[in-house]
């Protein structure tokens, strides 16, 4: 019975803590997403070249937005257009920094620690995305002409002959469509976030709370000793815990620095602070559903690979320099009116969703199996 509490706790807790990040990410994609035009994410982000890579990770960098409320992004400007590999490199670059992150680093750890931390997220997500172009192109359907390709065009010999460019008219038809997606709407933004995107992720959202809830119930308490007894398999220990956890860029701050006062070694604690924020159960289940296992594979062995390699760096810089972390600064958030308001909202959708296909009206009888109506 005290584990049944201690799982409701943890989850009441993690729902609060990652619901009001989620709304605002998908409110920010609806948003991005009516004022955006596809055409212009396809043609920074759709194409399967470095150049893309490095643009998704450069424009996620900034951005304030945790592992969880990445999610709607990614799936927005992945169903823009955007190369599975600048969508990955986006998913990874924003949630480990931010400006809000980079300024409470700065403040608590300094300004080659903070330096140190952005510019190995653009390395991670950028070979990332760059695998993933390399190793899980793209898979482009071939459209089969309407007509076959035995028959002969069919010509009106009464009409003036006129030369007609069928590539001109193919990219008029793309200027109307982006003049008509310039016209904004609060409401086909709002619909196309809490009704496409969070349809898409409400099922992986849901088992990714429940696994996130369970993992936090059985992380000992103790971690801080064991990881001081044991510095060598500090490391995996850490990577093991991060990676399914759920943790913001700027909430993961405390923790780094209590586990360096707890002894921890810097580099440790930049493992966590790396693949903390960058995934946890949620983004996992997304990745694989929206990118295939092929893109998860990448996405989980950049990570992993790249925080331990990053860390052993920055562990060498520590010991050359001689330079210790900032005091350590207190964070406590309790939760407030506002995050258990979110957090019943999310609920509210997400339960929804997942119990909409049961209540699908049945087809009438004059339709036939693939839903064609007579």
């Amino acid at each position: 019975m005290e584990q049944i509490i201690l799982f409701i706790n943890a989850l009441f807790e993690l729902s609060n803590a990652m619901a009001p990040y989620i709304l605002f990410g998908l409110f920010f994609a609806g948003i991005l997403h009516e004022l955006v035009p596809e055409t212009l994410v396809t043609k920074h982000l759709g194409k399967e070249s470095i150049a893309s890579v490095v643009k998704a990770t450069v424009f996620g960098i900034p951005l304030p937005v945790c592992s969880c409320g990445v999610i709607p992004l990614a799936t927005s400007i992945k169903k823009s257009g955007a190369s599975k590999g600048a969508t990955l490199s986006f998913l990874i670059s924003t949630p480990i920094t931010g400006v809000d992150s980079i300024l409470a680093t700065y403040g608590m750890f300094g300004w080659i620690f903070t330096l140190y931390r952005v510019f190995t997220s653009m390395i991670i997500a950028t070979t990332a995305g760059i695998l993933t172009n390399i190793f899980d192109k793209e898979e482009s359907p071939q459209i089969k002409p309407a007509i076959s390709a035995f028959a002969k065009p069919v010509t009106n010999s009464f009409a003036p002959k006129s030369s007609f460019n069928t590539t001109s008219f193919s990219t008029k038809q793309n200027e109307i469509k982006a003049d008509v997606k310039a016209k904004f709407s609060l409401l086909k933004g709002l619909r196309y976030a809490f009704i496409t995107l969070l349809g898409d992720i409400a099922k992986p959202l849901f088992w990714g709370l429940i696994l996130g809830a369970l993992i936090t119930v059985a992380i000992p308490q103790n971690l801080s000793n064991i990881l001081v007894e044991y510095s060598w398999l500090s490391y995996l220990i850490v990577i093991a815990i991060a990676i399914p956890m759920y943790v913001c860029a700027t909430a993961s701050l405390p923790i780094a620095a209590a586990l360096m006062l707890s002894g921890v070694s810097a580099g440790a604690a930049f493992v966590f602070l790396s693949a903390g924020p960058a995934t946890n159960t949620v983004t996992i289940g997304v990745v694989k559903k929206m990118l295939g296992t092929k893109s998860l594979t990448i996405y989980l062995g950049s990570i992993i690979f790249g925080s331990i390699l990053f860390g052993l760096g920055l562990d060498y810089v520590f010991s050359i320099s001689e330079i210790n972390p900032a005091s350590l600064v207190h964070l406590q958030e309790k939760a407030t009116i506002l995050t258990m308001v979110s957090s019943i909202i999310l609920w509210s959708f997400v339960i929804y969703f997942l119990v909409k296909p049961y209540f699908k009206k049945e087809q009438p009888s004059c339709c036939s199996s693939d839903g064609v109506c007579s």
